[in-house]
């Protein structure tokens, strides 16, 4: 029995053997039927030849493209392939030219083209400086000018302008009037001389006054500016009076006040000329505040002096001109000279 055992795995071992030998000659067959070709030879690859080397893109097929950064133009790919820091072959993909911009255009309803205000407005006051001839009867008072207008750019402008002055009278003058006046008999409502003889002078004026801003930065500005219009002169003469109202919980109370006694008025046409500075608080504000001198000269017509006697008691004409006509004050009808200094604000 045990001799048919081996003998039944003698006959499988020889049975796979022949198996594997039948297949190894049926491969060795089929492999020799086949015709026999040379391996190809593959050139060597220098790794800096590839890095160095522009890029085609013509002929690039990555799967990642330059549409995955939403460029839909020849000229996104170009800025995105130097974004991306590869080179572009001369004459291949160049930018458009750069646009040019002119100066930025602010023009509307209220501003210029170039960014400055359309119209504006001033307000100041200060003090004025009889000037010439004036300085020989009047004193330094104080001025008010209001006015608004049109800018036409940064540098040229016009105002309508209302400017008032008044100006007092020296003393020697009204020492001399108060002798013209007790002269021709004058006395108060007390019968006492016109001892405390008071006078002023308005002048006020409308006026165009082109502007010229040759000077404009952040903060500071310089200007000139002139113009010329109608002026308005007032002189009179006042004495102290005393006057009473009646109050309905107080009854009757006095009060002294100047009441006028002589009133010279003459209108002439004027012109003024000056220069100015300004200061912007903060560079972003339009209001400026200003600083202006000027000098005002009114054509005033002089006329002569005639005291209504006849008889020269005062150096004046001794010819009646008519029977209404009164000067003792030839100054009032003078042309008239002054400085006004003028404070206040642009806006």
């Amino acid at each position: 029995m045990h001799m048919t055992i081996q003998l039944n795995r003698l006959s499988t071992l020889l049975t796979h053997t022949a198996a594997l030998g039948f297949f190894t000659i049926a491969a060795v067959t089929v492999h020799a039927q086949q015709p026999a070709t040379a391996a190809p030879s593959l050139s060597p690859i220098s790794l800096k030849a590839s890095l160095a080397a522009p890029l085609d893109q013509a002929s690039s097929s990555s799967s990642s493209t330059f549409d995955d950064y939403n460029y839909n133009s020849s000229t996104g790919t170009v800025e995105t392939a130097r974004a991306e820091g590869f080179a572009l072959l001369p004459g291949e993909g160049q930018p458009p030219p750069r646009r040019r911009y002119g100066r930025p255009n602010y023009s509307d309803s209220h501003t210029n083209p170039d960014g400055s205000r359309k119209y504006t407005f001033m307000v100041g006051g200060g003090f004025n400086l009889p000037f010439g001839g004036t300085h020989n009867y009047a004193s330094p008072g104080w001025t008010f000018q209001v006015g608004g207008g049109r800018n036409f750019n940064k540098t040229l402008g016009v105002l309508l302008q209302f400017d008032y002055n008044k100006m007092g009278v020296q003393t020697n003058t009204l020492n001399n009037q108060l002798q013209i006046y007790n002269n021709l008999g004058a006395t108060d409502q007390n019968g006492d001389p016109l001892t405390q003889l008071g006078g002023y002078i308005h002048d006020w004026s409308f006026t165009l006054d082109p502007i010229v801003n040759f000077y404009t930065s952040d903060s500071w500005g310089a200007y000139v500016t002139g113009g010329a219009g109608f002026y308005h002169k007032v002189t009179a003469f006042t004495i102290p009076v005393i006057s009473e109202y009646y109050d309905p919980y107080y009854g009757p109370i006095e009060y002294q006040a100047n009441q006028p006694i002589d009133v010279y008025v003459s209108n002439a046409f004027g012109a003024n000329a000056g220069f100015g500075v300004t200061y912007k608080l903060s560079r972003w504000a339009g209001e400026r505040l200003y600083a202006e001198a000027r000098y005002v000269w009114t054509d005033n017509s002089p006329r002569p002096c005639y005291d209504g006697t006849g008889t020269n008691i005062n150096n004046c004409n001794s010819t009646p001109l008519n029977s209404t006509y009164f000067n003792v004050f030839p100054q009032g009808s003078a042309r008239t000279t002054y400085i006004p200094v003028t404070f206040g604000i642009r806006f």
